[in-house]
């Protein structure tokens, strides 16, 4: 069984940047799609962003586009989030997740291990 454990959350003003850190044990993660999501208070968990088991695929919620960049290190078991211009509506706890693949992966139904979690709040 393999575990994921986010690090990288704390917080931070508006506009600045965080990088976000998950890292895999027990089981290699380098032949699984990865993924982030989030939640914030009162709200039902999101996707954020997902990368294909090469790193040469990724998709983004529509809200994070062209600030949020995944990325992976196979070699180090690892996934990252680069999180750029946030925004107060970034604030959440943000989840890491594994799946066997990239169908499903958005929608979550696909994702086999969860994180626990690491918070991120942007100041206004």
């Amino acid at each position: 069984q393999v575990q994921l454990v986010e690090s990288g959350g704390g917080l931070v003003q508006a506009g600045g940047s965080l990088r976000l850190s998950c890292a895999g044990s027990g089981r290699t993660i380098s032949i699984h799609a990865m993924g982030w999501f989030r939640q914030a208070p009162g709200k039902e968990r999101e996707f954020v962003a997902a990368v294909s088991w090469s790193g040469g695929k990724t998709n983004y919620a529509d809200s994070v586009k062209g600030r949020f960049t995944i990325s992976r290190d196979n070699a180090k078991n690892m996934v990252h989030l680069q999180m750029n211009s946030l925004k107060p509506e970034d604030t959440a706890v943000y989840y890491c997740a594994l799946s066997p693949n990239t169908y499903g992966l958005a929608s979550g139904s696909s994702v086999a291990n969860w994180g626990q979690g690491t918070q991120v709040t942007v100041s206004s």
